[in-house]
């Protein structure tokens, strides 16, 4: 039902930093979906949820980007974010976007992000 758009990756050294961000279309208020996060894909590699935002603004973040990565959303801008700090060669993947709800579920197209020197 959403379309989600996706920006902000590319390649970035070890230790930087980048910004995803995810435009949400066609939808109300992204603030009325309860399943809003960023989950990662390296090749060979299982689908990870890297960070989650509930409707109420709560936070989680997986193990690994703990104190490293922050999720927001600018409600007006129906946009969410994921900043990325401190980044790591093994942060390397294609990063999506996703909300839902209780009818369905939408992805964005994903995003490469290549940490390298």
């Amino acid at each position: 039902q959403a379309q989600l758009t996706e920006s902000g990756g590319g390649l970035v050294q070890p230790g930087g930093s980048l910004r995803l961000s995810c435009a949400a279309s066609r939808i109300r208020s992204i603030s009325s979906f309860s399943n809003s996060g960023w989950y990662r894909q390296a090749p060979g590699k299982q689908r990870e949820l890297v960070a989650s935002i509930s409707a109420g603004g709560s936070t989680d973040y997986a193990d690994s980007v703990k104190g490293r990565f922050a999720i927001s959303r600018d409600i007006a801008k129906n946009t969410m974010y994921l900043q990325m700090n401190t980044l790591k060669p093994e942060d390397t993947a294609v990063y999506y976007c996703s909300i839902g709800n209780n009818v369905g579920v939408s992805w964005g197209q994903g995003t490469q992000v290549t940490v390298s020197s």
